[in-house]
């Protein structure tokens, strides 16, 4: 098996990866890797602060607002945890200060990562009726390099009302998404067979190349794009070309004139693998991190497998 990042990827969280010399079954085992067993790291549990206190202004406010705990601890569950292995955290079950002790009291600096919220509703006196709590505000108690990142500081949890307050830890660890979906670093895996497009009818094309579509990159969907061979190989453009082939498809009215001017070719062996992630991994480690999990999978099958034998 061969991968090549295509050209211009990853973009953001997003990325396209040429995977050739393959078959469809093992290029689904990366698919299903990807969605379930490379771990990040996931809220898991909440302890909120509960009852009635008084602020530092002389207030006094009370733990409740416009959502159950319950629903918050599962936004918290949600949010995109920056996740590094090189940390060295590891997993709670195998943590060697946490793996013999009874559920309740697991976690350490080894296996958890801890977060601290406190946030007040609008004093008495503010013109403000609700003030909206921000995954932002949340503050990281272990390492800074667990903090929420930028672009997920603005997710909201809930709002709070005059006189109402939300306080709460949260216990960060690792986990896989064939366990929860919170653990699940990746969202629209999918993957589709190389292909090439051919221009087999240049005059009958014209009735697309007339429309003024470009691709995705601004390039002219024109009689040039095909080059002197009459055929596409940049997976992008192709990929490009073929949504605007539905511009002359079954239904348009142009698909008499069109004639299947243009055809597709696919091209034994490969196939375009497309996924993005939350943000709490980058593309590139968390596909390498699944090409790991099947490497030694398949290696803890082959010493099953000889040690049976035996």
């Amino acid at each position: 098996m061969k991968t090549e990042i295509i050209e211009g990827w990853p973009q953001g969280h997003e990325i396209r990866i040429l995977v050739s010399d393959t078959d469809s079954s093992q290029v689904n085992a990366i698919r299903r890797a990807l969605i379930a067993d490379v771990p990040k790291l996931a809220i898991t549990r909440v302890d909120f602060s509960q009852g009635v206190t008084q602020d530092n202004k002389g207030e006094v406010v009370e733990s409740v607002n416009a959502l159950p705990d319950e629903v918050i601890a599962h936004r918290l569950a949600m949010i995109p945890i920056p996740t590094n292995l090189d940390e060295g955290l590891v997993f709670p079950e195998a943590c060697e200060n946490c793996r013999d002790v009874v559920e309740k009291d697991k976690g350490c600096p080894m296996c958890q990562v801890l977060y601290t919220l406190s946030a007040r509703g609008p004093s008495s006196d503010s013109e403000e009726e609700l003030k909206t709590v921000f995954a932002g505000d949340i503050t990281t108690i272990s390492d800074p390099v667990f903090d929420i990142r930028e672009e997920h500081k603005q997710i909201p949890l809930t709002v709070l009302s005059k006189g109402q307050f939300l306080e709460f830890y949260a216990f960060a660890v690792l986990g896989r998404g064939r366990d929860h979906a919170k653990w699940s670093p990746v969202a629209a895996v999918g993957f589709r067979p190389q292909q090439i497009a051919v221009l087999e009818k240049p005059k009958k094309a014209k009735v697309l190349f007339d429309l003024g579509l470009t691709t995705t990159d601004g390039t002219p969907i024109d009689p040039k794009l095909f080059g002197k061979d009459k055929k596409i190989t940049n997976i992008n453009h192709v990929m490009d070309l073929e949504k605007a082939l539905h511009q002359v498809g079954a239904g348009t009215g142009r698909d008499g004139d069109f004639d299947e001017a243009i055809t597709m070719e696919t091209v034994d062996g490969a196939f375009v693998f497309s996924f993005e992630t939350d943000g709490s991994l980058d593309p590139v480690t968390a596909f390498n991190m699944a090409l790991d999990e099947l490497s030694t999978r398949f290696d803890n099958l082959n010493e099953d497998l000889a040690s049976a034998l035996a």
